[in-house]
């Protein structure tokens, strides 16, 4: 990301055209690494985010709601005591570093008193740092100690200082120096810009030299620096924003303005972010739950090995029942006969026992496998089904394809007891709506997870026609008929649509349709469960649905 001085330099004007004269009504730090200024500009309300984590540090207006922690952090207290209600003066770039200021005006009962909060977007050095007007510390996110070994003290009482100039760079306002450096034009001359030249990211310099066509070196790399022109736009692959730019890229997504460019691409990039974060705890929960559902299954297969021979103690004990007169107490072992099979069996004895007691001790071993076997099977039995549960959780999972699917499928675990309730909810969740597509004037629906397969079936119509994959753990998906005939191409789409959320990885996949009123959930079985009667199967095709695409002309 080209957060250097070059681009904050365009993002401070910006910022100083829009803020200039606004009012500061509320402060919120959404989290430690993020100040929010909720500021009123004379025309409407907005919120400027003041962010310093690492890959996300700069500050551009943002307009979707954040969360406030119940309690505000020490650091958010100290902004709303010293400039909340304060009018903010101007926005400016310090010098060619990349620190921005924002200089405020504040009014109590006694006195007025300036204000300036320094954000500093330096990657994982990134800070926001209050001072007065004599730029003497009131407060920082991030403070150091004097037990601390800096060169560079930001603590309260002490004065703020600019960090140290980069060692071998030059200031590219100085003409004079950049005059000097650029008397001959390097071989790369991308990288002999970043390594010499103070404030700019390696993408500013290689643009830099990708536009150079000649003439005064210095002259021109001054004028790019430091012209007003201004192109915002976001840089796109494959459809995913990869970066912002203040001047024009090839292929780019322009903006009407930076902080416009910026906003969209960090909020991406945290939707991104979120989304991976809600998959992989999703994923770690039906995981979990699989192993342990996998390691009571090996358990249960053991034990069942174990009592596979439970017939033989049968045979043994009535053969030494049959021959009590042969025996004797004492014997560690006889062979006999096994009428059975008419072979001779050999039977390990018990010396310490008679020969009778020998026999029931057969018996006895024989009742206590067989009703192992009894419960194990049950068991067994369950502990599959939870096993294909959990299979089609995690083909839900695999075909999630936006917040709202995983929404769906979190809702789900914690229903299920396999995720627990996040503890901090400040208002209840809407109710996630259905995938929802038209096609030839009907409307289809697809459910996201188990729990709305379900409601879906419950909610449809008996003349709706259900579809599910064939053999596959996939979406129900129902066509609204509304009494009408289905055109074979609108039925094709549901199929396709079916195909496309399910765990199949093949490019045809079979399809089972039939009427609503076919479908039957049996009595306390899982959610998702259905059986269904009465049905035809016809071909789906996954890659005939993009991703993503709802509701289709």
């Amino acid at each position: 990301m080209p957060q250097d001085a070059f681009t904050l330099r365009h993002i401070a004007r910006e910022l100083d055209d829009a803020l200039r004269g606004a009012r500061i009504n509320k402060i919120v730090q959404p989290n430690k690494d993020e100040a929010d200024l909720i500021v009123y500009t004379g025309r409407r309300t907005r919120r400027l985010a003041l962010d310093t984590n690492a890959s996300d540090c700069g500050a551009y207006f943002d307009d979707s709601e954040a969360e406030a922690p119940l309690v505000a952090p020490n650091f958010c207290m100290l902004l709303r005591k010293h400039i909340q209600g304060a009018e903010i003066l101007s926005v400016r770039l310090v010098g060619f570093e990349r620190i921005l200021c924002f200089s405020m005006r504040g009014s109590t009962e006694f006195a007025t008193d300036e204000r300036r909060l320094y954000l500093e977007v330096m990657g994982k050095y990134s800070n926001l740092i209050l001072c007065d007007g004599q730029d003497v510390i009131l407060g920082a996110l991030k403070t150091t100690s004097l037990d601390t070994n800096s060169k560079r003290m930001i603590f309260a009482g002490v004065k703020y200082l600019l960090p140290a100039p980069q060692e071998g760079k030059i200031d590219p306002s100085d003409r004079a120096a950049l005059a000097d450096l650029l008397q001959t034009p390097p071989a790369d001359l991308g990288r002999f810009l970043f390594t010499r030249i103070a404030g700019l990211a390696p993408v500013t310099a290689e643009q830099i030299a990708a536009n150079y066509r000649g003439g005064d070196l210095a002259d021109y790399v001054y004028e790019y620096l430091f012209s007003d022109m201004v192109c915002p736009c976001a840089v796109m692959r494959d459809g995913i924003p990869v970066d912002f730019s203040a001047r024009a890229v090839e292929g780019a997504r322009p903006f009407a303005t930076l902080s416009e460019a910026q906003s969209y691409f960090y909020a991406e990039k945290r939707r991104a972010k979120k989304f991976e974060g809600m998959r992989k705890r999703c994923a770690s929960a039906v995981s979990a739950a699989a192993k342990k559902h996998e390691k009571r299954l090996a358990q249960i297969l053991e034990k069942k090995k174990e009592c596979a021979d439970c017939e033989q103690l049968r045979i043994k004990g009535e053969v030494l029942t049959a021959n009590l007169y042969a025996l004797s107490r004492g014997m560690k072992g006889a062979e006999l006969d096994n009428w059975y099979d008419g072979t001779r069996i050999r039977i390990s004895l018990d010396a310490r026992l008679t020969p009778s007691e020998n026999a029931q001790s057969y018996f006895k071993r024989y009742r206590k496998q067989k009703r192992t076997l009894e419960i194990l099977g049950p068991q067994e039995a369950e502990t599959r089904a939870e096993l294909d549960y959990l299979s089609g959780l995690a083909a839900a999972l695999s075909s999630a394809e936006s917040e709202e699917d995983l929404l769906a499928l979190e809702e789900e675990l914690i229903g299920a007891g396999l995720a627990k309730e996040p503890q901090k909810r400040t208002k209840k969740r809407a109710e996630i709506p259905f995938r929802t597509f038209t096609a030839g004037g009907f409307h289809i629906f697809a459910g996201r997870n188990n729990l709305q397969n379900d409601r879906l079936v419950r909610t449809a119509s008996p003349d709706d026609l259900w579809l599910h994959a064939q053999r596959y753990h996939s979406c129900h998906v129902i066509v609204k008929t509304e009494g009408k005939s289905v055109p074979e191409e609108v039925l094709q789409f549901a199929a396709d649509v079916c195909a496309k959320y399910s765990d199949s990885r093949g490019d045809r996949v079979p399809v089972d349709c039939c009427r609503v009123k076919f479908v039957k959930k049996p009595k306390g079985a899982k959610a998702g469960f259905v059986t269904y009667s009465a049905f035809t199967t016809l071909a789906g095709f996954p890659q005939n649905v993009q991703t993503g695409c709802e509701k289709p002309s």
